[in-house]
């Protein structure tokens, strides 16, 4: 009866040990991932913000004009339409 014991006892152990690797492998593989995405995100955001900079360069747009500008806000729509629609 001892002898079962054991070799159980040893293929707990191994099982044990497997499944503790895979569970390692698993978070280490979510995290690299989490890393490569990251680094991928970072890349396209840092290109995104360096083509919106070079685009307002290129157009002489101020990103601070527009439609929340303080430029127009007092003409009516009739001033409005004659001023910008009509020309």
């Amino acid at each position: 009866m001892n002898i079962i014991k054991l070799i159980l006892a040893a293929i707990g152990a191994v099982v044990g040990i497997f499944v503790a690797l895979w569970v390692l492998g698993f978070v280490w593989s979510l995290l690299w991932y989490i890393v490569v995405f990251g680094l991928i995100g970072a890349i396209g955001y840092g290109g995104y913000k360096l083509f919106l900079k070079a685009e307002a360069k290129a157009l002489g747009a101020d990103p601070h004009n527009g439609l929340g500008g303080r430029t127009d806000i007092d003409m009516s729509w009739d001033e409005y339409d004659k001023k910008y629609l009509h020309k």
